[in-house]
């Protein structure tokens, strides 16, 4: 984990004066590879089956939470980009609250190691929460689990919690949302579902760390920022409940897609990875399409990536990309550095990238050089995928892939990334 440190105010009136105590934690995202669905004990967020996932690099996606207590405050608040929310209205925030509180040791200045807050003296302070996302929320893209991550460990160095209780804070961020528990670690990590009705087993574990395959790149796809009409705890729900395909994927077909994931990650074998993230992906959609009434999470051009991806690794005799939707419409790409020239397509440019070659401007369009490229995009937030409307091989009996290149860009090209929070002073 990343260290943390901690401010001290004075910001109200005088006759109200009391310190406030404050850390500010962001928490990446991450992308499930094989997905949980589907709970066999929704209050604690116990899954029916074990997943893993990618933690993402939190440069572009993130969540940031600042924590604040003082014994003026009269009661704990929330705000959730930008807009306050009822804190007493949420299951899952009370459960994050009441589980750190419950372990709560003394708060201490991390320079000095004074004593700012005893042990006995927490019940006399509120909290406030304010947190932001800086990409969409409730759109598919894991802001739920990067937002509890962010909670669960900004309360618990608020609260004085010691660094001990990893094991313990994973099961406290998955009471949040299941999937926040992998936004604790960085890297490859598996979230095993566990066997105790208590729930203590189930927690996340890091199989490699973000750098263990370097060359592997995410590339995020959002075709749309609108918050999803069926959120992720109510289609689960419905699927457990009327889905065969679900308990025969949970029981049959996950435990050794599973060990098939960690071993192809390991031995950093691409084309494994991407075939089984694929195959995962097509099946949870699959689950959410037998269910009843079905659950539709993607759209048109949800659809046309899939084809894209296919007729693009045929077209290059090689598995060079492969896609994952989570309960929503946008994508993630996964890819590796070698194949960013295969994948990514720059659109032209009015503006020369800076010299590449040497000392002279690049003043090819599209420029094939990766730093170029990535230049633009990190200027541009937006390029558009190699053969959009015009790949060189299409799939049999495939539908006709959309030639409108606005309808889908790349608008974060990521890496691997730690978990946990980084503190902002």
């Amino acid at each position: 984990a990343a260290g943390s440190s901690l401010s001290r105010s004075t910001l109200e009136p005088p006759h109200m004066q009391q310190p406030v105590f404050s850390l500010t934690i962001s928490s990446p995202t991450n992308i499930a590879l094989i997905k949980y669905w589907g709970k066999r004990d929704a209050k604690i967020n116990l899954p029916i089956n074990s997943s893993v996932s990618v933690t993402l690099n939190q440069r572009d996606l993130r969540t940031v939470t600042t924590v604040s207590a003082s014994r003026s405050f009269s009661r704990d608040r929330l705000w959730l980009n930008g807009e306050e929310e009822d804190v007493n209205a949420s299951r899952r925030v009370l459960a994050v609250f009441r589980e750190v509180r419950a372990r709560a040791g003394d708060l201490r200045d991390p320079k000095t190691g004074q004593v700012l807050v005893r042990k006995d003296e927490w019940d006399g302070l509120r909290v406030w929460v304010v947190s932001e996302n800086n990409f969409p929320t409730a759109a598919g893209l894991a802001s739920s689990a990067a937002g509890y991550a962010a909670l669960t460990f900004a309360l618990s160095k608020l609260y004085g919690l010691p660094d001990s209780l990893a094991d313990e804070l994973s099961c406290i961020a998955r009471m949040g949302s299941g999937s926040a528990c992998r936004s604790l670690a960085g890297g490859f990590v598996a979230w095993d579902m566990g066997q105790r009705a208590d729930g203590v087993d189930s927690r996340a574990r890091q199989v490699a760390d973000e750098a263990h395959w370097p060359e592997l790149q995410v590339l995020v796809l959002v075709v749309s920022d609108t918050k999803k009409t069926v959120s992720s705890t109510a289609g689960m729900q419905t699927s457990v409940d009327t889905s065969p395909l679900l308990a025969h994927r949970a029981a049959a077909v996950v435990p050794g897609r599973l060990a098939e994931m960690e071993a192809a990650y390991q031995s950093r074998d691409f084309g494994k990875v991407a075939e089984l993230m694929m195959r995962d992906s097509n099946q949870f959609h699959a689950t959410c399409l037998d269910t009843y009434p079905p659950v539709f999470y993607m759209n048109d051009a949800s659809r046309a990536i899939v084809r894209m991806v296919h007729a693009l690794n045929e077209a290059a005799g090689e598995t060079v990309c492969g896609y994952t939707f989570d309960a929503g419409p946008n994508a993630v790409l996964l890819t590796l550095k070698r194949h960013l020239p295969t994948v990514l397509e720059e659109p032209p440019s009015t503006r020369e990238c800076r010299p590449c070659h040497g000392r002279r401007p690049c003043r090819r369009r599209p420029c094939r050089h990766r730093p170029c490229r990535r230049r633009r995009l990190r200027r541009t937030g937006r390029t558009t995928l190699a053969g959009w409307g015009s790949l060189p091989v299409r799939a049999p009996n495939a539908s006709p892939v959309p030639r409108d290149k606005q309808s889908v860009s790349v608008t974060h090209l990521l890496a691997m990334g730690g978990g946990r929070a980084h503190t902002h002073t």
